[in-house]
């Protein structure tokens, strides 16, 4: 299954910073939302990702100072991405070699998605199950 596949199957909002939002502003739109991460876009391309490790490591390394600085300071960058034809194997491959948990997803240069670990470890679990029942009905029909 691609991940294209895995965005059509969820709902809700893809929601975004820009570099210029203030710190604070990223990290009330994540608790607000209560969401992880944010893509964070200049000139309407993925310029990097705000999540909630960049809030405790800013906060840690610059004091409650950092709050009013630009998300562009702070964000990871540049940010990984991952095309939409892509497999969600690939997808988790990727995350788990690079030890991130959200993956913009991208065709071209344009942003059409994101996905998290949990949305993608739900899908294998969802598979899994599914090919279990599959083995199950097939050997009780045997």
């Amino acid at each position: 299954m691609t991940v294209a596949k895995i965005l059509e199957n969820r709902s809700g909002e893809l929601f975004t910073c820009h570099g210029d939002d203030s710190v604070m502003d990223a990290i009330a739109m994540l608790s607000e939302k209560r969401i992880g991460a944010l893509p964070v876009m200049a000139g309407g391309k993925v310029a990097g990702i705000f999540s909630e490790r960049d809030v405790i490591y800013c906060l840690q390394s610059d004091g409650a100072g950092v709050l009013d600085t630009p998300v562009s300071n702070v964000m990871t960058a540049p940010a990984i991405t991952i095309a939409s034809d892509a497999t969600a194997l690939s997808a988790l491959s990727l995350m788990s070699k690079r030890r991130i948990r959200h993956l913009p997803v991208v065709e071209g240069e344009k942003l059409v998605g994101f996905v998290s670990i949990g949305d993608l470890v739900k899908y294998r679990i969802d598979k899994i199950e599914s090919e279990a029942a599959a083995m199950r009905d097939y050997i009780q029909s045997a």
